[in-house]
């Protein structure tokens, strides 16, 4: 059997792709299709950015809210080896402009500073998250550079998310079932494809999909105390788009084929259009695959349908 020709992977130097951080680099970030690249690393859903937001007399190159969570997002890019100086401008810039998702972009990432971020996410609250990433590109002989995100260092989901509810640092049973719930279910979603963008794995009962809008998005829910998973079309703060989907709703339940609960909720600012699929039990996870690849068909469906009626 013949042996298939291969090339051999070579790191490029990044001041060849971008010469300067400020310029180059912050407006080939701030592209749609690059900041999706960074998304599908950090697992968040950042959208549209600003650049060189001023903090004072200083300027942050991006700053942007996560679609999905609304957390503010800024990011500071540095195209070379970590400094004090960068370490310094990305607090200032966190709390001037009162972060909750902070990103160091660098060329190559000093030991000092990878320690420097590991204690600021563990002795921050959960709603402080900040990431040490590096950025490298490579090629295969004559190809063009392809540019990569290497996360160095992250926040640990189990010492935030604990820290975040009791201050005891321990976690229980509802919680750690929930966690291990969304874990596999993004095993299972890797399995199928990725036909959606993955999130970090919580210990919370939704698991939030963007729409590529903020006037609404697809949340999958487990709800163990009434023994069920559900797909819905969460609209946070738009009646008329509820009265718009709701007047069409023959029409979209037959498209789905699927019988929904349309809520909406005029005590509230939000709306939901909900689809309930039963069988969950953390005492039993015998179907989980199972209802986990409902789930997921039921979302993709989702995302197909309701994408055309939002516009």
């Amino acid at each position: 059997m013949a042996t298939a020709q291969m090339g051999f992977l070579q790191e490029v130097d990044i001041h060849t792709l971008w010469d300067h951080e400020q310029y180059d680099f912050s407006n080939w970030l701030a592209k749609k299709e690059n900041l999706e690249q960074l998304n599908n690393t950090l697992g968040i859903t950042l959208g549209e950015v600003e650049k060189e937001v001023y903090v004072g007399s200083f300027r942050c190159d991006l700053m942007g809210i996560d679609e999905v969570t609304g957390d503010k997002i800024i990011i500071e890019n540095q195209l070379e080896q970590s400094n004090h100086e960068h370490l310094g401008k990305l607090i200032t810039y966190a709390s001037g402009l009162n972060a909750s998702i902070i990103v160091w972009i660098v060329r190559n990432a000093r030991d000092e500073h990878k320690s420097a971020i590991e204690w600021l996410n563990n002795n921050t609250p959960s709603t402080i998250n900040f990431f040490l990433i590096e950025i490298h590109a490579y090629k295969i002989g004559n190809s063009l550079p392809a540019p990569k995100f290497e996360v160095i260092e992250k926040p640990n989901d189990f010492i935030k998310n604990a820290k975040g509810s009791s201050g005891t640092g321990e976690i229980n049973k509802s919680q750690a079932e929930r966690l291990n719930f969304w874990t596999r279910f993004n095993e299972i979603l890797m399995d199928r494809g990725k036909p959606f963008n993955i999130r970090k794995p919580t210990m919370a009962h939704w698991y939030n999909i963007t729409l590529g809008t903020r006037k609404a998005r697809v949340s999958l829910g487990i709800i163990n105390k009434d023994k069920y998973a559900s797909v819905e079309l969460y609209i946070p703060n738009d009646k008329d788009l509820f009265d718009k989907l709701f007047s069409l709703k023959n029409e979209i339940e037959g498209k789905l084929h699927l019988q929904l609960d349309w809520q909406r909720l005029d005590d509230k600012t939000a709306s939901r259009i909900i689809y309930r699929i039963p069988g969950l039990d953390f005492d039993d996870h015998s179907n989980y695959d199972e209802l986990m690849s409902q789930m997921i068909d039921t979302a993709v469906t989702f995302i197909h349908i309701f994408k055309k009626y939002i516009k």
